[in-house]
């Protein structure tokens, strides 16, 4: 049985679309994403620094794998525009062995 847990997704959010297509190329060139998925515009309500704010932000998905993890963390922070950015990953528990395979060799 193929260990789908190896597929991670990454999340960040960014306020431009603009830094958002960044960081999707600059990982994409680096082969540390296989596909970046750039949702927007999303509303992000949060507590910062005290204050309540609110947001109007873009999400960038990043499909990857596990073992990659710190390499995106390290290349997300030097080039992501916020003072402390939001970077998560969530495991891909299952999906399809071709989109799987085609990871493989993107990455």
């Amino acid at each position: 049985m193929e260990n789908k847990s190896k597929y991670i997704q990454i999340l960040t959010t960014v306020l431009r679309m603009e830094d958002a297509e960044r960081i999707a190329k600059i990982l994409l060139r680096q082969k540390l994403s296989a596909c970046t998925q750039i949702i927007g515009p999303i509303i992000s309500v949060y507590r910062w620094k005290g204050k309540m704010e609110k947001s109007q932000e873009w999400l960038c998905v990043v499909k990857t794998k596990k073992n990659l993890y710190k390499t995106i963390e390290k290349a997300i922070k030097n080039i992501h525009p916020y003072e402390l950015p939001e970077i998560i990953a969530v495991p891909i528990i299952e999906g399809n062995k071709d989109y799987f395979q085609w990871m493989d060799k993107e990455l």
